[in-house]
């Protein structure tokens, strides 16, 4: 397996470090979190139909949606296949409100801007997209922050799973991936986020982020990585 994620991703405060062990994956302890990947972040309206204004912020978005639909959704499908198959855990996280109205959701999804969005949790836009949707009984946590951790019960879940080690992709990787990634890694979860599984707004808050948590909160690598890492099956 590649090992150039051993020294790539790094910030000043890791520059010079030591290039970190292999991560022992153990069959039972490992799981996939998969993180906001939902119909209201990947929906796009008809570029024609936008005045100036609209279609300038369209055509900003338009690498993003790229990356999403080329690199990160085909390789989140490749996790979820893998694991799977392999019988390990996969779960989802989407962030939503459980009220119409929104007055449940945290402050940081009210404040005005961007992250100010009304999803509650029966709509459309809140379901995670159909190319990576759950199967079977596989758990989804709706969150009402940015964090599946500090928003849900995931810790519990994890707990009682007997989960040590989770792998999270997704969206966004300076928000949501990365509060879940900090929530994790302070509660002692060993974290894996392969970088060509998540997106950020544009490619340099992608970069940045990873190389901020890198080391520190998760080991940053590319999906093949992980899945070489990843044991056989349940049993192995």
């Amino acid at each position: 397996m590649s090992s150039t994620w051993k020294t790539a991703f790094r910030s000043f405060y890791y520059e010079h470090a030591p290039e970190p062990d292999d991560p022992v994956l153990r069959a039972g302890t490992v799981a996939l979190l998969v993180i906001d990947v939902q119909n209201v972040y990947l929906a796009r309206p008809d570029a024609d139909t936008l005045d100036a204004a609209e279609r300038a912020r369209y055509d900003a978005w338009t690498p993003f949606h790229d990356r999403m639909h080329g690199t990160v959704l085909p390789n989140i499908a490749r996790l979820q296949q893998a694991f799977r198959a392999r019988g390990h855990e996969v779960l989802h996280a989407r962030i939503a409100c459980h009220t119409t109205d929104g007055r449940d959701r945290s402050l940081s999804q009210k404040l005005p801007g961007w992250n100010n969005l009304l999803l509650p949790k029966n709509d459309w836009e809140s379901q995670i997209v159909a190319a990576i949707a759950p199967v079977g009984d596989e758990i989804v946590v709706t969150k009402t922050t940015d964090s599946a951790l500090t928003g849900t019960n995931l810790r519990l879940i994890l707990t009682n799973l007997g989960i040590s080690h989770v792998v999270c992709c997704g969206i966004f990787t300076d928000q949501c991936i990365a509060s879940t990634v900090r929530s994790l890694a302070d509660e002692s979860f060993f974290v894996l986020v392969p970088d060509d599984a998540c997106a950020a707004g544009t490619e340099a808050l992608h970069r940045s982020e990873l190389e901020i948590m890198n080391h520190i909160y998760c080991h940053v690598m590319s999906t093949d990585d992980v899945l070489a890492y990843l044991p056989r099956d349940i049993a192995s």
